[in-house]
């Protein structure tokens, strides 16, 4: 009996103390409470991930298929549409950059607060933080202006991809931006990662238009009045053609002599086109004018006035 009893006792005490264990707040807190406001800290941010995700993403697309505020016979323009196609880029651009900062933001905000119900107290960790990021601000300040340049390159809508555009001595197309670097293939193939730190200016050839300017050199012997009048009625025939007619987006403009030289005189021309077609503008207009000039005896150099006077003498004792 005594056994027994003593065995039942400790059966009891033992009971107790894990009623009273399990009892205790803080065994509460540790293993329910704890875990709970846990899960809950992972499900809300989830939730906000998600959210914003979704709420960016349908502000992108609408933003992208929204309906133009120019008249409907404007959205039938090469112009238009290559304007429309650069602003839907962008918004991709942005959408996909404010998708980042809110994964950023939210799980930065999860994980302070998880720590937190861990027992950690976190104002010394975003203290730290804050000399840890000044001292890294003073070691990576280039790293730090790439970004800073990268935000005001998107926000103020420099350019975008498919842009092309000239930094420094880099002429070429836009493959790729993010808040750090922008990728450049030029005319040869080359590409190139551009630091947007480094980015201090910038021209965009991809901007509402571009401009084609020849220059036409003909020799010193030629009649300005007929060369002026070859060159402008071949250039506005030749923006007629198939080639380029759908990327010309006005009337060539003759300016007349812009250059005198002991050998010649050019003559200047420019066309309006559409972003970045002005070299091929330019190419198909020299091929014609070229041609032009030939076939109307244009004297082009002082070598061709040599054969010209030859010609003409043959003819007179002929």
């Amino acid at each position: 009996m005594n056994a027994q009893s003593e065995t039942a006792e400790k059966v009891d005490e033992a009971v107790t103390g894990v009623t009273s264990w399990w009892n205790d707040p803080e065994t509460q807190d540790i293993l329910i409470q704890r875990p709970l406001k846990i899960l809950l800290i992972i499900v809300v941010a989830l939730v906000l991930n998600w959210l914003a995700r979704r709420i960016i993403h349908r502000a992108t697309r609408r933003g992208i298929e929204r309906t133009p505020l120019l008249a409907s016979e404007a959205e039938d323009t090469p112009q238009y549409r290559a304007q429309e196609a650069r602003r839907q880029q962008r918004m991709r651009t942005l959408g996909n950059v404010g998708r980042s900062v809110a994964v950023i933001v939210i799980w930065t905000w999860a994980a302070l607060a998880v720590l937190d119900q861990l027992g950690v107290n976190v104002a010394p960790l975003i203290a730290s933080a804050g000399v840890v990021g000044v001292a890294i601000g003073f070691g990576a300040q280039s790293l730090v202006k790439d970004f800073f340049s990268g935000m005001f390159i998107l926000i103020e809508n420099q350019f975008g991809v498919g842009d092309t555009i000239q930094v420094g001595d880099i002429v070429g197309e836009v493959e790729m931006m993010t808040l750090r670097i922008t990728t450049i293939r030029d005319m040869d193939g080359a590409l190139w990662h551009v630091r947007n730190g480094d980015i201090d200016q910038v021209g965009n050839h991809s901007a509402r238009f571009s401009t084609a300017r020849l220059q036409i050199p003909v020799s010193l012997m030629a009649d300005p009045d007929k060369v002026s009048r070859v060159i402008e009625d071949t250039a506005v025939a030749a923006c007629r053609d198939p080639e380029i007619r759908d990327v010309v987006m006005g009337t060539p403009a003759m300016l007349g002599p812009s250059e005198f030289n002991p050998t010649y005189v050019s003559f200047r021309l420019t066309v309006q086109t559409m972003p970045g077609q002005q070299w091929a503008v330019a190419r198909h207009l020299n091929h014609r004018i070229l041609a032009a000039l030939h076939q109307k005896d244009v004297v082009l150099t002082a070598m061709d006035s040599v054969l010209v006077e030859m010609k003409e003498n043959r003819g007179d004792q002929s």
